[in-house]
C-alpha cells in the first residue's frame, strides 16, 4: 500500500504542526500529507511505495527540526487502527519533573531580590540565575531552531523579547514574562491534551480484544487476529469486537456510541451486529463476516480520524494567514524599534521596550490550536450523535444549505411495502394474478419485490421461472410457466404498446402484463417515517429555503406525500439519471454562494448524492456503499439526524469565530496599546499564551454540547 501513517507522540505545537506537515508535502517522493494535530497523526500518500524507507528517514529529519522531543511511532507498530490521542511519553514526563524542579528555584532566586534589598551586582546575579533557571529550556529550543534555520517562532519571539528586556533594564519584568510564558505553556499543554482526551472518550469504540472460540476452549487475542468465519463469544458488558452473525443467546445491545440512540436494542440469534456495539447481559456466539479493517468500527474510526485532509475553509484561512501574520508583526516591531526614535528624536529604550511587546504577541498559536480542534470536536460530537461527516469542509458546508432535495423511499418513507389492492382483468383471477407477480418478482431484492412475494404466502416454483431481465427504471420481464410476463410501471406498459387502466390511488404501483395483454395491477403502500414532518419543519425554522422531494413514484403518490410533509416541491416519474438531470437544473436555481444538499439511501441513489454539494446517505448500521459514496451518512436512517447535524455544524462555526474573534480582537489591543506606551509585557504574554488557553478551553465546549 502506497499509504502509511505516523503517530507523533508529544506533538503540542500547533505552529510547528503546521510546518511539519508542509515540509513533508514538499518531498519529491510524497503525493499527499495531512498532519491532524487534534490526533498528533500524520497520514501520507506515496508516489512510490519503495521509496518509503529514504522517504521516513527525510520526514524524521523535518519532524525534529521543529520538535526534537516528539517520538515517532509508525502505526503498523502499534497494531490497531483507532484514533491514536498522545499524550506525553515517559521521557518527556521525567523532563517535566526536572524543569519543576528549575522553575521552584528560578522563583526563590525571583523572588528574593524583590523581597531584599541588596546590591546591584547581587540583583544583577539573582534575575540572572532567575531567568536562566525559569526561560533557560525556551533559550535553547529557540537557538536550536535558529541553527535548523527556523526563526519566527514562539521560542525566538520571546526569548528575544525577554533578553530586549534585559538590556534596557527591566530585569524583574523579564523573568516574571518567561515565568508567566511558562506558566501559561503548561496549562495550554493540558488544555491541549484535555482535549484530545474527550476526542478520545468521545470516540472510544475500539474494542481492545475478542474471545475466540477453537473448540472448548477460549482465548482472548487482537482483533486484528481474526478471521472472517471464526467463532467469538462476547460476554455481559464487553464491547462487540467486530461484525458477526449471532448463533447462539440472546442480548440487549447498547448501540449508542454508532448510532447516538439512548434505548437498548434486543439481539437474537439471526441478528447482525456491529463492532462497536456493547453487551449489556446475555452471553452471545458470533460468527464473524468481516475482518477487523473492513469491520464498521474501524470504518468510522478511520473516517473520523482522516478529517483532517479535508480542511474547511476557515481552516485553510488560519493556515494562509498564520504564514504571513507572524513576518509582519515582527516587520513592524523592528520598524517600531528604530523609525520613532529617529524621527521624534527620542530614547530608543522605550520604543525597544514597545517593539517587545509586539513581539510577545507575534505568535498565532490561539488561531492555529483552537480552530482544527473546534472542528475536529464537532465531528466527533457528530458521530457520537450517529452522524458520520467525512471532512471540516462538509461540516461547515452544512451552514450553508439553501436547498434540500429528499429522494423519497427509504428516506422520508420507511420502505417497508405492504400490499393493499390487487385488481385483475380478463380471465385472470387475484390469486392468479398475485401467482405470476411473485414469481416474476422472486429474484429481485427490491422492497416492493419483496413485499409482494409477502403477500403471496406459498411455495415459489423456481423452475417455472425462466429467462429473468430487470430492466432498471421500469420493471422486470420474465418468463413463467412459458407466458411473457411483464411487471413495472407506466412506462414499461408504454414501451411494450401495452393500453392500461391509471387507478386513482395512493400508492405504488405494479401494472401486469401477460403476453402483451394487461391484467391488472398490484397498489403497495409505503409509510411516512416517524419524524419526517417534524425534520421538514425544523428545516424551514433552521433557514433552509426550498425543501423538494425526487421520486419514480406516480403524481398521485408524490403529491400526497409533499402535502402531508409541507415540501416545497416535488417531481415524480423520475429514473436514476432524470433525478441527477433535475438535481442539475435546481442547482441553477440556489442562491449563490450557498449549497445544495442531496439526502438518499445510499445505494440507488449514488449518482445524485456524488453530484450535490452536499451528498447526505441514509447509510443504516453498516452500509458500505453509503459510506463511500456520501459527504455525511446517517447511521440511523433518520432524516432529523440531518436537523441535529446542521445544529451541530452551527454550534461549532460560534465557537470557532468566538475564538477568532476574541483573539484577534485582544491581540489588536494589546499592540495598539503597546505601540502607544499604555500596557507591559505582562499583557502581551497574555494576548498570546493567556488567549490560547482561553480559546481551547472555549473549543472543549463543543464536545460537551448536546445536540
Amino acid at each position: 500500500m502506497n499509504k502509511k501513517k505516523i503517530i507523533l507522540r508529544g506533538l503540542n505545537c500547533a505552529d510547528c504542526a503546521y510546518k511539519i506537515e508542509a515540509g513533508v508535502n514538499k518531498l519529491d517522493s510524497i503525493k499527499e500529507a495531512n498532519l491532524n494535530f487534534s490526533t498528533s497523526t500524520l497520514s501520507i500518500n506515496l508516489i512510490n511505495k519503495e521509496s518509503w524507507e529514504h522517504t521516513y528517514k527525510e520526514i524524521l529529519k523535518i519532524i525534529y527540526r521543529y520538535d526534537t522531543k516528539i517520538k515517532v511511532v509508525i502505526e503498523s507498530e502499534e497494531g490497531n487502527n483507532s484514533i491514536n490521542i498522545n499524550h506525553q511519553h515517559d521521557s518527556r514526563n521525567k523532563s517535566f519533573s526536572n524543569k519543576d524542579i528549575y522553575i521552584v528555584i528560578g522563583i526563590f532566586f525571583f523572588i528574593l531580590p524583590i523581597l531584599f534589598t541588596f546590591n546591584y551586582p547581587v540583583n544583577l546575579l539573582l534575575f540572572i540565575g532567575a531567568y536562566l533557571l525559569i526561560g533557560g529550556p525556551v533559550l535553547l529550543r529557540a537557538g536550536k531552531n535558529i541553527l535548523m534555520g527556523q526563526i519566527f517562532d514562539e521560542n525566538f519571539l520571546m526569548s528575544i523579547a525577554t533578553l530586549g528586556a534585559f538590556v534596557i533594564g527591566e530585569y524583574p519584568e523579564a523573568v516574571a514574562v518567561m515565568l508567566f510564558y511558562q506558566v501559561g505553556e503548561f496549562f495550554q499543554d493540558l488544555a491541549v491534551n484535555r482535549s484530545r482526551k474527550s476526542i478520545q472518550d468521545l470516540m472510544d469504540i475500539r474494542p481492545d480484544y475478542a474471545n475466540i472460540k477453537v473448540g472448548d476452549s477460549i482465548t482472548k487475542v487482537s482483533p486484528n487476529n481474526v478471521s472472517v468465519g471464526d467463532i467469538i463469544i462476547v460476554k455481559p458488558g464487553e464491547k462487540v469486537p467486530l461484525d458477526g452473525i449471532i448463533l447462539e443467546g440472546k442480548a440487549m445491545m447498547d448501540t449508542s456510541a454508532l448510532t447516538g440512540e439512548s434505548l437498548p436494542r434486543n439481539v437474537e440469534p439471526g441478528n447482525k451486529v456491529l463492532s462497536g456495539f456493547i453487551n449489556n447481559n446475555g452471553l452471545i456466539t458470533l460468527k464473524i463476516i468481516k475482518n477487523f479493517k473492513e469491520s464498521t468500527v474501524s470504518k468510522i474510526l478511520e473516517l473520523v480520524e482522516n478529517t483532517s485532509s479535508k480542511k474547511a475553509t476557515t481552516e485553510q484561512f488560519i493556515t494562509k494567514f498564520s504564514r504571513y501574520y507572524t513576518p509582519i508583526v515582527v516587520f513592524i516591531a523592528i520598524s517600531l524599534a528604530i523609525f520613532p526614535p529617529l524621527i521624534l528624536r527620542a530614547g530608543f529604550s522605550r520604543w525597544i521596550y514597545r517593539a517587545l511587546i509586539f513581539l510577545v504577541i507575534s505568535c498565532p498559536c490561539a488561531l492555529v490550536i483552537s480552530v482544527p480542534l473546534g472542528f475536529f470536536g464537532g465531528i466527533g460530537l457528530a458521530s457520537k450523535n450517529g452522524i458520520l461527516v467525512k471532512g471540516g469542509n462538509y461540516l461547515e458546508a452544512l451552514n450553508n444549505i439553501d436547498m434540500m432535495v429528499f429522494d423519497k423511499t427509504g428516506t422520508l418513507t420507511k420502505g417497508t411495502f405492504e400490499v393493499i389492492e390487487i385488481k385483475a382483468y380478463g380471465n385472470f383471477n387475484e390469486d392468479e394474478l398475485l401467482y405470476y407477480a411473485a414469481h416474476g418478482e422472486y429474484f429481485s431484492n427490491h422492497p416492493i419485490a419483496k413485499s409482494i412475494i409477502k403477500k403471496f404466502d406459498g411455495d415459489i416454483n423456481k423452475e417455472d421461472i425462466a429467462n429473468y431481465e430487470e430492466i432498471s427504471g421500469f420493471g422486470i420481464k420474465a418468463n413463467i410457466r412459458g407466458k411473457e410476463v411483464l411487471l413495472g410501471n407506466d412506462k414499461l406498459m408504454s414501451n411494450e404498446n401495452i393500453d392500461l387502466s391509471h387507478p386513482k390511488t395512493i400508492g405504488t404501483i405494479v401494472h401486469i402484463a401477460i403476453d402483451k395483454e394487461y391484467m391488472g395491477y398490484i397498489v403497495i403502500s409505503d409509510e411516512l417515517k416517524t419524524d419526517s414532518k417534524e425534520t421538514i419543519k425544523a428545516l424551514k425554522y433552521l433557514g433552509i429555503r426550498k425543501t423538494i422531494m425526487l421520486t419514480g413514484d406516480n403524481d398521485i403518490v408524490g403529491e400526497n406525500i409533499a402535502n402531508k410533509l409541507s415540501l416545497d416541491d416535488f417531481y415524480t416519474g423520475l429514473l436514476p439519471q432524470d433525478k441527477v438531470e433535475k438535481l442539475e437544473q435546481l442547482e441553477k436555481e440556489k442562491i449563490k454562494g450557498k449549497k445544495l444538499a442531496f439526502v438518499g439511501d445510499g445505494i440507488n441513489d449514488a449518482p445524485v448524492i456524488v453530484r450535490a454539494d452536499i451528498g447526505i446517505a441514509m447509510g443504516g448500521l453498516g452500509s458500505d456503499a453509503a459510506i463511500e459514496a456520501a459527504d455525511i451518512v446517517l447511521m440511523t436512517d433518520e432524516p432529523y439526524k440531518i436537523v441535529k447535524a446542521i445544529k451541530i455544524a452551527q454550534f461549532t462555526r460560534n465557537i470557532v469565530i468566538q475564538n477568532i474573534i476574541f483573539a484577534l480582537a485582544v491581540k489588536a489591543v494589546v499592540l495598539l496599546l503597546g505601540a502607544l506606551g499604555h500596557t507591559t509585557m505582562w499583557a502581551a504574554v497574555f494576548a498570546d499564551v493567556g488567549v490560547s488557553l482561553i480559546a481551547i478551553l472555549n473549543s472543549l465546549r463543543i464536545i460537551t454540547h448536546k445536540a
